[in-house]
């Protein structure tokens, strides 16, 4: 995972129905993200088309990822993909932590275990870290303070340069533009992040971790986060489900 490039990553969700629109899909993204230099782009389908989508692209530019982990490789876990599975398909980057995950259940401590199999196999985990709404009293900090202190609890430093930390406020998910987060607001987050990892760890390992950001990143906002909010790059979701609105996207970061 290079320091150097921003990170795209698009999160499909539930989406496309068929491997015949996955397929579709990934083809009309690949004209662009093969191309765009300063960019790595991953695209988190479905795990069941990770395979077929890995065998269409044989560059760098663009890696797959899944949406989701379990913390054990084998056993009695009926339905749960492991971290080794799962590379050994394609995967390069997991999402962990995704406020869906949660919603269904997902506590903190189940993300901690995810975390550390996910990391110990060697994927790049997408960790994601958000407040369902902000108050006077700045208590959603504190908040983001639990999720990403008992993520990385019994984290080594060593493992760190496989993580990527993605900011996605959910009263920002699923909504347009003007909804996002602004780039003052990222900015901030970016900067209480930092401080997060500082505390746990050293400043330089602190800055070697990429912040993104998810919520809403659509064409209409994304320079401007890219350029005032110091963010690394997005956690895209409706707009990676349309080829055109994905790769304004990847141009966009990629001229900046």
């Amino acid at each position: 995972m290079s320091k150097q490039k921003k990170l795209i990553i698009a999160n499909w969700k539930l989406n496309p129905e068929n491997l015949k629109d996955a397929k579709k899909l990934f083809s009309d993204i690949k004209k662009v993200a093969s191309r765009t230099q300063k960019v790595q782009t991953v695209i988190c389908s479905p795990s069941v088309y990770i395979s077929e989508l890995n065998k269409m692209y044989s560059g760098h530019r663009i890696e797959m990822g899944a949406q989701d982990v379990f913390w054990e490789n084998k056993g009695k876990h009926t339905g749960e993909l492991s971290p080794v599975a799962l590379k050994s398909v394609g995967a390069k980057y997991v999402i962990i932590g995704h406020s869906e995950r949660r919603a269904l259940g997902e506590s903190n401590a189940d993300v901690n275990k995810k975390m550390i199999a996910a990391l110990k196999a060697g994927l790049n985990v997408v960790l994601c870290i958000g407040e369902s709404k902000r108050d006077s009293q700045a208590l959603y900090l504190k908040f983001l303070r639990e999720e990403l202190e008992s993520a990385l609890s019994g984290v080594s430093k060593n493992y760190l340069k496989n993580l990527i930390i993605t900011y996605e406020p959910l009263w920002a998910i699923g909504k347009s533009a003007d909804d996002a987060v602004s780039s003052h607001q990222m900015h901030e987050m970016y900067i209480f992040i930092r401080k997060i990892l500082t505390e746990i760890y050293t400043k330089n390992t602190a800055f070697s971790v990429p912040i993104i950001y998810g919520g809403s990143a659509e064409p209409d906002n994304v320079k401007e986060l890219l350029s005032s909010g110091e963010i690394d790059g997005f956690l895209v979701g409706h707009a990676s489900l349309k080829a055109d609105e994905f790769n304004e996207i990847l141009e966009i970061t990629n001229s900046i």
